[in-house]
């Protein structure tokens, strides 16, 4: 029989962590301080859903695939939900968010970084793509509030007859700046005071301190480029602005 007590232990600490989040943005008048808790209780469901399903498609190359459909399907719905106009952006944080895994996924598979089997295939899809949500809510937030708050100087532009696209550039820049930024100083600190999660996982598994770094440098990699394509594009894509936006 499996000790419980490992489990216990975990449920108390989730739960103490999940009710000092929740009381610290309550206090600071945050909206929607149970979010947190929210989060917790949906990773939760959807981890114990993995760790059962993970085990049966570790080995087969088409339910890897449909796993990485399920999880960039996910990944853009979220994104839409967090987009100012909703789902009228649907397109382009799909082809944004689609270029950006693909591009890397085939450049460390073919140039032989990765070894190209289903579990590292499932691995390293799963890291990109999740990075990349969050990169591409990051840019389409901030590029839309920024465009907001500069109008006057967007409409500056298109008094001297420049395009939307040409009067927006500046702004989309440096929206792209903003929401890579998470990710490079990351990149910048790891192994200093980032420990990844990757890394530790790797030697968890077995593997030695140096593969595991070697795993690492290829993930961190992978997350920049994948995420740098997916903001210029998806600036690119939407960065016509004619009408001011809706306020943030």
């Amino acid at each position: 029989m499996t000790d419980a007590s490992p489990w216990i232990a975990t449920a108390v600490a989730v739960l103490l962590l999940a009710t000092i989040a929740t009381v610290g943005l309550g206090a600071a008048g945050v909206r929607q301080p149970r979010a947190v808790v929210f989060a917790l209780v949906r990773a939760t469901i959807q981890l114990t859903a993995l760790s059962l399903v993970l085990t049966g498609i570790l080995r087969d190359p088409l339910w890897v695939g449909i796993g990485l459909t399920v999880m960039f399907v996910a990944a853009v719905g979220t994104a839409v939900m967090r987009s100012p106009r909703g789902t009228r952006r649907i397109v382009p944080l799909a082809i944004a968010m689609l270029v950006g895994p693909i591009t890397v996924m085939l450049i460390v598979f073919v140039a032989g970084a990765i070894e190209f089997s289903p579990r590292y295939v499932l691995a390293i899809g799963g890291i990109v793509i999740g990075n990349t949500m969050t990169i591409a809510i990051l840019t389409q937030r901030v590029f839309r509030s920024t465009v907001h708050d500069h109008w006057d100087e967007v409409e500056g532009w298109l008094a001297l007859g420049a395009t939307p696209r040409r009067s927006t550039l500046d702004l989309a820049r440096s929206a792209i700046h903003t929401a890579l930024l998470p990710s490079i100083d990351q990149t910048r600190t790891t192994g200093i005071v980032v420990l990844p999660g990757t890394f530790v996982g790797a030697i968890f598994a077995g593997a030695s301190p140096v593969e595991a770094g070697r795993f690492q440098i290829v993930v961190l990699a992978s997350v920049l480029a994948a995420g740098v394509l997916t903001a210029v594009i998806l600036t690119r894509l939407t960065g016509a602005i004619a009408v001011k936006p809706v306020a943030p």
